[in-house]
């Protein structure tokens, strides 16, 4: 049974105002922080005598706690999952709701504007526009979004730490998916968050994923475990094009282009260009066959991490430590003067171009050399 506001301080449904205001006078000596008593029934109190004034004769429900304060933190771990559970299903409902009315929107080929969510929840515009592209306009922060067709946004997106069930997962069947100056605007996707473009480009900002140290589930005291979000972002037909993807994440494509690369990132595509200095120790580039690592002027491939990995879509595995030093004189005249190239690898003004037949031969090594390539 639901404890009303007149059970919260003892008194009988119906009490005078008197009465009520005696009975708040009453417990507040008992439980206030000052006389000994407890905060949060305190807090409880004061809220049943607020409520009762205004003739509200119930709590706040979660739900209605929720829309009324964009604030859900509490006094422990168990509560703030508690809210931000209620959190997550809210929005979920919205975007779901959202998808619906976009796809009817596409089916019918017309066009309109409509916010969901609330200004507790965040609010998000969509506009369908009559070229067929979905603008979002707002913070992306849970649920699923399916939509065939383009997408503009003008905002960043993440993902609950809380939870899986609630994980955001935008998802294109055509057309490009872009944030709009996102550079310049700071958007980002983060948190564990994943955007499908099947059949077109992503066109993005910086990525960041996450990694949290959780009690153990067993309850074993100082027992930790890691747990990770990683951030996803797949575009298998086209072209990711990022400025720098940071702590766990994965960016899928036939072709990358980015500038940084640092912390547990893992990059799979036929082609990705590198426009900065950052490649560190613990990424991974998986390239596919017939495809190439192209590193452009402005930085040296020596300043990049000798530890990070190279596979191949065969299964072999390179240290770009190998292609630095001990077989640097392998790679051919494209690492040696400007202007100089053979077949395999070629340097284009200060451009340097590793193909994947090129990484494919030299992961071949003589039985002396075989140790220093694959003891890692």
């Amino acid at each position: 049974m639901v404890e009303s506001n007149y059970d919260i301080l003892g008194i009988a449904q119906g009490s005078t105002e008197k009465e009520i205001r005696d009975a708040f006078r009453r417990l507040a000596l008992q439980y206030h922080s000052d006389r000994g008593g407890e905060g949060r029934q305190f807090i409880r109190i004061k809220q049943a005598y607020e409520d009762l004034k205004i003739g509200k004769k119930y709590p706040d429900t979660d739900v209605e706690k929720l829309r009324k304060s964009r604030v859900y933190s509490g006094d422990t771990d168990e509560d703030i999952r508690r809210k931000n559970q209620i959190l997550g299903s809210e929005l979920s409902k919205e975007m779901k709701i959202a998808e619906e009315w976009a796809a009817a929107l596409n089916r019918a080929n017309s066009t309109a504007t409509r916010l969901f969510g609330s200004k507790a929840l965040g609010e998000i515009e969509l506009e369908r526009k009559a070229n067929g592209t979905l603008s979002i306009k707002g913070n992306f922060m849970a649920g699923s979004l399916t939509y065939d067709g383009p997408v503009i946004m003008q905002g960043s997106i993440t993902s609950p730490s809380w939870t899986e069930e609630f994980r955001t997962d935008i998802r294109l069947g055509r057309g490009d998916f872009k944030l709009l100056e996102a550079t310049e605007n700071k958007y980002k996707i983060e948190n564990g968050a994943r955007v499908t473009v099947e059949n077109g480009n992503a066109i993005i900002g910086n990525v960041f994923g996450r990694k949290l140290r959780v009690e153990d589930p067993a309850g074993r005291v100082g027992v930790f475990e890691m747990r990770e979000h990683r951030t996803h972002i797949r575009a298998p037909n086209g072209t990711i094009v990022v400025e720098n993807a940071v702590n766990t994440a994965l960016l899928e494509a036939d072709k990358i282009i980015i500038i940084n690369a640092e912390d547990d990132v893992r990059l799979v595509a036929r082609e990705i260009e590198f426009y900065g200095g950052k490649l560190t120790y613990d990424c991974t580039i998986e390239l596919r066959r017939g495809g190439s690592i192209r590193f452009h002027e402005g930085f040296s491939i020596q300043g990049l991490s000798g530890d990070a990995i190279i596979k191949l879509e065969n299964g072999k595995k390179i240290r770009l430590f190998d292609l630095k030093t001990k077989k640097i004189r392998d790679l051919g005249e494209g690492f040696i003067p400007e202007g100089r190239h053979d077949k395999n690898s070629t340097m284009v003004g200060n451009k340097f171009i590793i193909t994947y037949e090129m990484l494919d031969s030299l992961a071949k090594p003589s039985e002396q050399d075989r140790g220093s390539w694959f003891s890692f």
